[in-house]
């Protein structure tokens, strides 16, 4: 019988260690929201805040991204916010969640960067390629800590030789 596929949500999780504090990283991930989202995830080619204000619990915000060549635009809001700890966003009317997590490492010298994206369903036609859609959905958490690792230290190193 035709398999097409199952209806297990396509969870992937990367983590990082990333060698500044996590208010300053926090800094960068949640008040820089709109600024620097399009930094760490270049598929992000359009994004702006909806809600008025700076981001929070419920802003609602609109992006446009380009993932393996194929446009998708989709609202999603902040539904966990806990500043130097958790940024995480749901999609309005699409199945998805991104959470970004810190915990403190070294006495808040350096933290643990947790990035977690979930797809809760794959729609009908796509099951086929749910293996891949798998792959090409961890590598891009991957790619997400890895890019948040180098930005957020970059950005330390030039806050840290600007400071007279």
């Amino acid at each position: 019988m035709f398999n097409l596929g199952s209806k297990e949500p396509v969870i992937a999780k990367a983590r990082t260690l990333i060698e500044c504090p996590p208010d300053q990283i926090f800094r960068y991930l949640g008040d820089g929201f709109f600024e620097n989202y399009p930094k760490w995830s270049p598929e992000v080619v359009e994004l702006e805040s909806i809600t008025d204000g700076p981001l929070k619990l419920g802003t609602i915000a609109r992006q446009v991204r380009i993932d393996q060549g194929r446009r998708t635009e989709t609202k999603f809001t902040i539904d966990v916010y806990e500043p130097n700890k958790r940024l995480g966003f749901v999609g309005v009317s699409d199945p998805f969640r991104c959470t970004y997590e810190l915990r403190d490492i070294n006495s808040g010298r350096s933290a643990e960067l947790i990035f977690t994206f979930e797809l809760s369903e794959i729609q009908m036609f796509m099951r086929p390629f749910e293996k891949l859609i798998r792959i090409v959905v961890q590598e891009g958490a991957e790619r997400t800590v890895r890019n948040l690792k180098q930005l957020t230290e970059a950005a330390k190193c030039v806050a840290t030789s600007s400071t007279p």
